[in-house]
C-alpha cells in the first residue's frame, strides 16, 4: 500500500486548530465545490517561494466553489520556524486566503501521505481525491515556471472532465517527522510517480 492517498480516495476527515482560533473539520469546508487541502508550513524556500501563485490560484478559483486549506505537520522540534505562534504572525502578515491549520500529531500529514511541504490534493463535489502531487513544476523559482499542474488539475475537475495528470510528485521539503532527523522519510514514502 502506498505511503499517499490514491487517486479516487475519500478525504479523511480531520479535527485541527486554525490561526484563526478556530477548529476546523472537513464538514466546515462542506460547501466548497472542490477542496484542495495541502501540506505547508513556514519555513520552507519551495513553500515561500510559491507562495504568491498559491495564492493567484486559490483567488482565481474562489468565485467558482474552490476552499484551500492549509495544514502545517512540521515538527516544531525540528523546525521551530513552524510553531503556531509563527503560523499565526504568518498568516496576519501575508493575508493567505487560506485557512491555515496545525497538525501537531501528525497523525493527518500520516492519513493523506503528506509528503513534502507543499503537497496539493484537490478533492471534487464528494470528495474523491482528483489530483495529488506539486503545485508548479518550478516551486523555488517561480519566474522559471512552465507548468501549473494544480491549476490545470482544477480548471479540469471543475469542467467535469478527467484530470488528465493526476498524479506528480511533489517538490519541496519533505515533512519534519516528530523525533527524526529533518532529512528522514517513512520507508513507504517513496515518490508518487
Amino acid at each position: 500500500m502506498s505511503f499517499t492517498l490514491p487517486i479516487g480516495a475519500q478525504a479523511p476527515d480531520f479535527s485541527l486548530p486554525a490561526t484563526d482560533g478556530k477548529t476546523y473539520s472537513l464538514q466546515d469546508f462542506a460547501d466548497a465545490r472542490l477542496l484542495v487541502v495541502f501540506f505547508t508550513c513556514n519555513h520552507c524556500p519551495f513553500v515561500v517561494g510559491s507562495n504568491e501563485v498559491t495564492r493567484e490560484t486559490a483567488l482565481k478559483y474562489a468565485d467558482q466553489g474552490v476552499q484551500f486549506v492549509g495544514i502545517n505537520s512540521n515538527s516544531v522540534n525540528t523546525k521551530p520556524d513552524d510553531s503556531f505562534e509563527k503560523m499565526v504572525q504568518v498568516i496576519e502578515e501575508e493575508k493567505f486566503p487560506w485557512v491555515y491549520l496545525h497538525d501537531e500529531s501528525q497523525s493527518i500529514a500520516k492519513v493523506y501521505g503528506g509528503l513534502r511541504t507543499p503537497h496539493f490534493f484537490v478533492f471534487d463535489e464528494e470528495r474523491k481525491l482528483q489530483y495529488t502531487g506539486r503545485g508548479v513544476d518550478n516551486p523555488r523559482e517561480t519566474s522559471k515556471i512552465t507548468v501549473n499542474d494544480l491549476d490545470r488539475a482544477i480548471s479540469e475537475v471543475l469542467a467535469g472532465s478527467e484530470v488528465s495528470v493526476p498524479l506528480t510528485n511533489p517538490i519541496g521539503c519533505n515533512v519534519k517527522w516528530e523525533g527524526q532527523d529533518e532529512h528522514w522519510m517513512p520507508a513507504e514514502a517513496c515518490d508518487l510517480v
